[in-house]
């Protein structure tokens, strides 16, 4: 993104202004989840807020957070000269134009995932950001959870060594509406991309290659829509590490989120969260609570802590932990994924590109 030299250049004002004031464009679960984080901060303001549905039920809502301006335009807040940055947490398909909109207008920008389903597009969202020299991070929460930081710690610390195989389980406890499925790109861009990001993040390494195979077994809904609820990919890093992650819409048990690095020196692994600590030993078996019931739930600190980082960067000139290329790098993958499990072959993360436009009818 913007290089050290133009962020400081750009921020030298943030030395005498300490707040900064935010525009959030969606007001969906995850807008309001990043509306009422904000509001914790000291350095944040919520002054507005857009969504095309909005009505008296989000009026209620802002009036009892003291945010005083609800509109459907997401225009106004990117024109509004008193916002210095906006948080965009609508449709998938809205992200590249207000990215690139809200870059054009000098707006510090927080992007949920993926930025686009299309990777020309995000490239074109990332390099706005970059020429206008804005922040630009990705919601991609699960880098800042206390669990995955700590396997990111070890690895980069030496610990275990040179890390051989990484083995990431992400599932779902309930599968989501019909309604999303047909929207949300299928299951690699929707909701493997957290993985692959967490992939390189705790590797230190890039994606190579990509091996992926998926099935219809819980819903057949998915298979209307081209998907598949229920997937496996194997990884090649470029620093010659192996990599397993493994995919499911419907864990009966709840969200079930855990991850392994195994090197040359020892092993780093990471269970799930629970409501407690609790475990209870009887004749009849040993027993402790499900773990927490979902993201909102398991990742609520993680969505904190990106929030204060995020506005942290903005008021200090310091480059954002998770960046437009970082959003890039993860959608690529997801779309080698995608190829990989239609072509029945491993694919390179490099010709994603190519493959995409030879066989674009069937993605």
């Amino acid at each position: 993104m913007a290089t050290a030299d133009n962020i400081k250049e750009l921020f030298k004002l943030n030395n005498i202004k300490r707040q900064i004031r935010i525009g959030i464009i969606g007001a969906g679960r995850i807008g309001k989840i990043h509306a009422d984080n904000l509001l914790r901060l000291q350095q944040a303001e919520v002054v507005a807020v857009s969504d095309l549905f909005a009505g008296p039920e989000l009026e209620e809502w802002a009036v009892a957070r003291g945010i005083q301006s609800i509109m459907k335009d997401s225009g106004a807040i990117i024109a509004n000269p008193d916002i210095d940055a906006v948080f965009i947490c609508a449709s998938t398909d809205t992200h590249v134009p207000l990215i690139k909109q809200a870059a054009l207008a000098g707006k510090h920008i927080f992007c949920e995932k993926p930025i686009s389903m299309d990777i020309r597009q995000t490239e074109e969202a990332v390099e706005a950001a970059r020429q206008a020299g804005v922040m630009l991070q990705i919601g991609f929460n699960r880098r800042f959870d206390h669990n995955f930081k700590r396997i990111r710690e070890h690895v980069q610390s030496g610990t275990i060594g040179e890390p051989h195989v990484i083995k990431i389980t992400s599932r779902d406890p309930n599968p989501p509406h019909p309604d999303y499925i047909k929207v949300s790109g299928g299951i690699f861009m929707d909701m493997m991309i957290h993985d692959f990001d967490m992939a390189r993040y705790v590797s230190g390494s890039e994606i190579e290659e990509v091996y992926a195979q998926g099935n219809v077994l819980i819903n057949p809904v998915f298979a209307e829509y081209g998907d598949v609820d229920t997937a496996i990919v194997t990884l090649k890093f470029e620093n010659g590490a192996l990599g397993v992650i493994d995919n499911s819409r419907q864990a009966a048990y709840g969200y079930d989120q855990r991850m392994e690095v195994f090197g040359s020196k020892g092993n780093v692994a990471v269970a799930n969260d629970h409501p407690n600590t609790a475990e209870i030993s009887t004749a009849a078996g040993v027993y402790k609570d499900n773990p927490l019931h979902f993201f909102l739930e398991r990742y609520n600190e993680a969505y904190i802590e990106e929030t204060q980082l995020f506005i942290d960067c903005i008021l200090n000139g310091k480059p954002v932990p998770v960046d437009g290329q970082d959003g890039l790098q993860a959608e690529r993958t997801a779309l080698a994924a995608k190829l990989s499990m239609r072509l029945k072959r491993p694919v390179k993360v490099s010709e994603v590109l190519q493959l995409a436009e030879q066989y674009s009818a069937f993605l």
